[in-house]
């Protein structure tokens, strides 16, 4: 059977894979007049040796449910964050490593205003919002050297469950 449930995305589930970008239960500081809280340092940003980080912006086009996985991709020369720049949920889709291809991906299911960061080398599905628009701040890694290595499965899996 190829069909993969989605779950909510707990820092526990994604910690093998990358970081959960959200409100922490309290700032670690107080700025601006305190009037702003700052959640400092959510995630563990690598750009290898000869990268550098870049903010560039996506905007993909939203994908529904249930949706057909055929590819994923790693990059192996730095980490990769995306960040939505509406309250809307997405879908997030890892893999693990088995011996240099990916395993049997997972599916998880953000809430409103959390982001993630795909640690480097993570096998992970392509963007996929699930509502228009599909607007989103990414940090990762700017260089010359190859940073993305695709793999399309022999058999597609299907990723379908309810999103609430």
């Amino acid at each position: 059977m190829n069909d993969i449930p989605i779950q909510r995305l707990t820092k526990e589930a994604f910690a093998p894979y990358g970081d959960i970008l959200t409100l922490k239960p309290a700032p670690d500081k107080l700025i601006n007049q305190g009037l702003c809280g700052r959640h400092h340092d959510l995630a563990l940003m690598d750009f290898g040796l000869d990268g550098r980080a870049g903010i560039s912006l996506f905007d993909a086009t939203p994908r529904s449910l249930p949706y057909v996985l055929e590819l994923v991709e790693r990059h192996p020369e730095g980490s990769q964050a995306f960040i939505p720049m509406t309250q809307n949920p997405f879908l997030v889709i890892v893999a693990p490593d088995e011996n240099g291809t990916p395993g049997r991906p997972l599916a998880f299911h953000t809430e409103a205003g959390q982001g993630i960061n795909f640690h480097r080398n993570v096998w992970h599905g392509v963007l996929t919002p699930l509502f228009a628009p599909g607007l989103f701040a990414v940090v990762d890694r700017i260089g010359k050297s190859a940073n993305l290595e695709e793999y399309w499965y022999e058999i597609p899996f299907t990723v379908s469950g309810d999103v609430t």
